[in-house]
């Protein structure tokens, strides 16, 4: 008797253990439910008011469009009133539309609606004008899943500014087939492990924000051969194989507080073989798989039961009353609403569902939507609501996500990055379209080269020349663009003459490949695994070419992993790192933790310079720790506002050329031992030897306290007093003996230079050792440069430095090698050359030595110039070349006889550190360093904050007489403004 009763009580424990242990597994699904984990007093005082219609209503998710006339928008809002349906799905359209008909749809109705959207990478997805975050395929290859859960928070945050409540995302179907029609690049890949933990990190990022995620496509759509939109997919896989891959994710995510799943139309025998019926309408698969075996009590969605999966069976009302009888909770495309609440109205009279079950999902609905929100509806702000959804921060987290997926898949002896630009002779070259792209402007940011289109259409003899023509050139840089994203398209769209073109490259060349497409179709290559590099990019955007252009060139670095086996060649898993940071990155300010917002005062300046008529444009670029983080252009080439600037485009540096040129020179001589400042001006320069600048020394030369004059008008020496050029200085056309252009239709002597040369020599030098600012040293600097090297300037400047950064534009008398359209014009010379002055130097004694001179003459755009700062920011190293050795960087940056000379050798300084009325910013260091142009141009650097600044402008178009740009303190202003953005 008492082993009868302590078996008995043992029993009882184990069975009160059990019955625990069961509602702990309950309880480990439900009340991490988030809508289920408190009720709603809100709830269940609306159930009450509702009339029987209403709540079969309330399970009823209608298709709208923001895309479409007043005669579909008010169709919809009959449907709302009348009926009262419980939910929109919206589809194509716009973020603005889209919100204003949410907002009068809400307000005609008398419970809030759910108001939903397919939004798998973004709203971009459905809606114009809005932003697109990767590809889950793109996703997948990120190891860093915290930037998932960060886009999931901020695909919320864009849903709720529009007024949606939820997402229907992630797709956590297993991609396990290549040729599948409708998933593939939907997917988080083929492993389940690494589908599940991306699902998760997006899921927890929408849900944190209080969207609701949704996880599809029920029981798993992944490898599936048959569209479910155009027909009815058959899987034919046992129960274990469903349990071990396809419901994986399902369970995992249903157990971490997934609030919401789609069911999709699938015929699934091993679950219900009734033939011809899809998943969504299966009771064994939504009644007791899911809600029973599974215990899943979160809003349960059909798929669009206008999809042929269903359609194609069951006419509209009936398919959805079947749906319901099935199990599923929301009702989503009714394409008949009425029908739908009579059928469903005749299911519960027949006994074929309970009114308890129905309220039961009703009430389920409610307690969502109050999470959501919705018992304290209010209208969608209207103001600013693209700006929000398109927000910096956005913007950078969608290329933090581009970044580290982009994946690597070749990299022969470490190509990749490419260092030694000096010795290249690249060419970028756009397979399969027939026009420049995003992938190549990106590449020419990094240096300027040849570019090579091949469109598809393209035959095998144009092909041929095509590759004969590239035969010179030490590398080539493909992409492969326009291809098709879904296995439904015959080899993604690459053509025969494509493989054939791309393979017989790869044989002769060392070639670098990036796909810009489906993942999948790097299978369809035949000789990809020969290319020196292959870079999977998994689509084909702005973002991503942009991103795949810093990888080539050491902006950033690669990052992702290979989601899927592509091939035997491509694992699964695959994929190569390389360092960024080599050269300048390009990228939103919030990467160097500063809010995009807050230099929006640059505009402001530069706009209020342009109105008041001190500038017709300017370029405007700033770089922070080797990011450049802003490079706009503003307003037009002249005040005739015919051609805006680009921010390509070139512009006359003026006296920025002494730090360019002359200083560039100068700095890497003395790291070589063959320059010394200390040294007198005779020591370097044979024709001051004699004179009276054969003692000068060169540290007071570059200081500007040599005693020098501080400028000579040479051109008045060459016109008579009727205003006409003395015989021997200039003519109107190029002969033997007037070589040298100095502007259009003006050439001059081939030997005047002696002449200015000498004139210089004989011109005064003061004793007394005093800051003046001379142009004459830097004149002469050119022949220094010459003495000790004996090679001309201007290719010294060009093979030791400029081609070594990639600093194309950085050019004396671009006229020779720009089209007149990207040179901005700087004055009209109505006293020496009578002309608009576009492509030739400013300068007149600069443009009587041809152009080429060591304080006046170089060309070039933000870009380059800003490289060539960020070279002596780098204390003479750029792109892992030392082309200034030692500290000679900083030793010229720094003050040499403070505080009677602010100057630096050769730099200009802050020369009233705190003033905003000074040479630099009120808030720029003292240990910054520059110089500023007369045309309107500054170049400053500031080591202490890892900032370089460009601003360039034709401040003296039409006339040099226009000084409203100095009064105004535009430039250094703009820069003030990075400075108080740094603080904030």
């Amino acid at each position: 008797m008492k082993y009868d009763l302590l078996k008995r009580g043992i029993l009882a424990v184990l069975l009160i253990g059990l019955a625990f242990q069961v509602l702990g597994q309950q309880d480990s699904v439900t009340t991490k439910i988030p809508f289920l984990k408190e009720k709603s007093q809100w709830a269940d005082s609306v159930f009450q008011t509702m009339s029987p219609e209403e709540r079969i209503a309330q399970l009823i998710m209608i298709p709208v469009y923001s895309n479409r006339d007043r005669v579909h928008e008010d169709s919809i809002a009959s449907l709302v009133e009348r009926y009262k349906v419980g939910g929109l799905i919206f589809f194509q359209g716009g973020p603005g539309r889209q919100a204003s008909m949410t907002n009068r749809y809400q307000k005609l109705s008398k419970v809030p609606l759910m108001i939903s959207i397919d939004a798998e990478w973004g709203l971009g997805m459905r809606l114009d004008s809005t932003m697109s975050f990767p590809y889950q395929m793109a996703l997948g290859g990120i190891e860093d899943e915290s930037l998932i859960y960060e886009m999931g928070r901020e695909i919320a945050r864009q849903c709720k500014r529009i007024g949606v409540n939820i997402n229907f995302a992630p797709v956590v179907d297993i991609n396990n087939n290549a040729n599948n029609p409708v998933i593939g690049f939907r997917s988080f890949g083929e492993d389940k492990e690494n589908v599940t933990s991306k699902a998760m990190a997006y899921m927890e990022g929408m849900q944190d924000e209080h969207v609701l995620a949704n996880a599809k496509h029920f029981p798993g759509h992944g490898d599936t051969n048959v569209d479910s939109h155009k027909g009815l997919p058959l899987i034919s896989f046992s129960r274990e194989r469903l349990e071990n891959t396809e419901l994986y994710p399902f369970r995992k995510l249903m157990k971490n507080g997934l609030g919401s799943v789609m069911v999709a139309h699938m015929s699934i025998p091993v679950l219900d073989d009734t033939p011809n019926l899809a998943s969504t309408l299966s009771k064994p698969i939504v009644t007791d798989l899911l809600k029973g075996e599974i215990g899943y009590e979160g809003l349960v969605f059909t798929d669009a039961l206008n999809m042929q999966g269903v359609a194609k069976f069951y006419p509209p009302g009936i398919v959805d009353v079947k749906a319901l009888l099935a199990g599923n909770d929301m009702l989503l495309n009714t394409m008949d609403v009425k029908t739908t609440i009579e059928e469903v109205k005749k299911a519960i009279s027949n006994g074929e569902i309970t009114q308890e079950e129905l309220d039961k999902r009703v009430k389920k609905v409610l307690q969502a939507k109050a999470w959501l929100g919705l018992d304290d509806w209010k209208p969608v702000e209207m103001e600013n609501i693209f700006e929000d959804i398109n927000s910096s921060k956005a913007k950078y987290l969608n290329r933090q996500l581009v970044e580290a997926s982009m994946t690597l898949l070749r990299n022969k002896e470490e190509v990749l990055p490419i260092e030694d630009l000096a010795d290249e002779k690249l060419a970028f070259v756009a397979l399969g379209t027939d026009k420049e792209t995003a992938f190549q402007r990106g590449l020419s940011r990094y240096v300027e080269a040849d570019k090579i289109i091949v469109p598809k259409e393209a035959s095998i003899e144009e092909l041929q020349m095509i590759k004969e023509l590239l035969e010179g050139y030490s590398k080539v840089i493909v992409g492969v663009h326009d291809l098709g994203l879904k296995a439904s398209v015959k080899n993604f769209g690459i053509t025969a003459e494509m493989n054939f073109f791309l393979k017989e490259l790869i044989k002769e060349k060392p070639t670098i490949v990036a796909v810009f497409g489906n993942v999948y179709s790097l299978d369809k290559f035949e000789a990809l695994d020969q290319a020196d590099a292959v870079i999977a990019a998994y689509q084909e955007s702005a973002l991503t070419q942009d991103v795949a252009s810093q990888i080539i060139f050491g902006g950033v670095g690669a990052k992702g992993k290979l989601p899927v086996a592509v091939n035997t060649t491509f694992g699964l898993g695959d994929g190569l790192s390389t360092e960024g940071g080599l050269r300048f990155a390009y990228v939103e300010p919030e990467a160097v933790g500063i809010a995009n917002k807050d230099l929006d005062g640059i505009e402001s300046l530069v706009n209020e310079a342009i109105q008041e008529e001190a500038i017709p444009g300017a370029s405007v670029l700033v770089a922070k720790e080797g990011k450049v983080i802003y490079r706009k252009a503003f307003g037009y080439h002249t005040y005739r506002q015919e051609k805006a600037v680009d921010i390509n485009d070139l512009y006359d540096l003026a006296s920025v050329t002494k730090i360019s040129t002359s200083l560039a020179a100068l700095m890497q001589l003395k790291g070589e031992d063959r320059f010394d400042e200390n040294q007198t001006l005779g020591t370097y320069l044979p024709m001051a030897r004699g004179t009276n600048k054969e003692n000068l020394v060169y540290k007071d030369i570059l200081t500007h306290q040599a005693g020098l004059t501080s400028w000579i008008a040479f051109w008045k020496s060459t016109v008579r007093k009727n205003g006409s050029f003395k015989w021997f200085t200039f003519k109107n056309h190029q002969s033997k003996r007037f070589p040298i252009k100095v502007a259009d239709s003006v050439y001059i002597h081939r030997n005047y230079a002696d002449k200015i040369y000498k004139e210089i020599m004989k011109s005064p030098v003061s004793d007394e050792k005093k800051y003046v600012y001379s142009d004459l040293s830097f004149i002469l600097a050119p022949k220094v440069v010459e003495a000790i090297t004996g090679q001309d300037f201007v290719s010294y400047l060009k093979e030791n430095i400029y081609d070594h950064l990639g600093a194309s534009t950085l050019t004396f008398n671009p006229y020779k090698y720009y089209p007149e359209e990207r040179i901005v014009p700087t004055e009209y010379d109505s006293l020496f050359r009578k002309q608009m002055l576009a492509g030739t130097v400013h300068d007149e004694g600069a443009a009587m030595l041809g152009g080429v001179s060591g304080h006046a003459g170089l060309f070039g755009d933000t870009n380059d110039l800003a490289k060539l700062m960020q070279l002596y920011l780098n204390a003479g190293t750029y792109a892992g070349e030392t082309l200034i050795k030692g500290n000679t960087v900083s030793d010229f940056g720094e003050c040499q006889f403070c505080p009677d000379n602010y100057r630096a050798l050769g730099f200009d300084r802050p020369s009233k550190p705190g003033n905003p009325n000074g040479n630099s910013a009120a808030s720029a260091p003292a240990s910054s360093f520059g110089h500023t142009g007369f045309t309107g141009t500054y170049a400053w650097i500031d080591p202490e904050n890892q900032l370089v600044y460009i601003f360039l402008s034709n401040r003296v178009h039409p006339t040099r007489e226009n000084t409203k740009l100095y009064k105004l303190n535009t430039r250094t202003n703009v820069m003030e403004v990075v400075y108080q953005a740094m603080k904030k």
